[in-house]
């Protein structure tokens, strides 16, 4: 064999061996976001879980507010029957909303926290509500690092290659940035 044909052989070995290693790294970073969208369900159905339970124990006593229970049972209707990730961030971020009210109002009946049971269901959501804001980061973590696998030189071309697109980053809806921007309102 001559050498020039050896030479061939092995710039193809290489780009192959390049390609087979792009391509793998881009799988597991596909699997390292299911895995992490993963985490944030199991977080979010403890929450819908959660909240029929929460609902039923202050209807009698928040009487009036009808509306805000009314608006968080919607909402998890609607994050309870999202069909895509893109549909349950959506639907979270909406539930979240819902649910911050929710708790605001319920600050205000002391009645309410002082039930060993409602107390006891507001902490527990508070906690899994915790847990969905570190699986959201993680998530999130998980996704920028396979939108730099796919965006990044050489990946870039094996990713179009392979049919690998960017992932969503799960984000703060456009109507709650007023909010955190906005300097907050202090009382003494």
């Amino acid at each position: 064999m001559s050498s020039g044909l050896l030479v061939a052989i092995g710039v193809v070995v290489l780009i192959v061996i390049v390609a087979i290693g792009i391509y793998n790294g881009l799988v597991s970073g596909r699997q390292q976001v299911r895995n992490a969208w993963s985490q944030i369900d199991v977080q979010l159905k403890r929450r819908h879980d959660l909240i029929p339970n929460l609902v039923n124990s202050v209807k009698g006593a928040m009487d009036f507010e009808k509306s805000t229970l009314t608006a968080v049972v919607e909402a998890r209707a609607r994050a309870v029957g999202a069909r895509s990730p893109q549909e349950a961030m959506q639907a979270e971020n909406a539930l979240t909303g819902a649910l911050g009210r929710f708790m605001a109002v319920a600050e205000a009946y002391p009645q309410l926290r002082s039930q060993e049971g409602v107390s006891a269901l507001m902490e527990e959501l508070t906690t899994t509500e915790n847990k969905i804001g570190f699986a959201r980061q993680h998530y999130n973590d998980a996704v920028q690092a396979q939108n730099v696998r796919v965006a990044a030189f050489p990946g870039v071309i094996f990713a179009r290659l392979f049919g690998f697109a960017p992932e969503i980053m799960f984000e703060v809806p456009e109507a709650e940035h007023a909010a955190l921007e906005a300097a907050p309102e202090v009382k003494l």
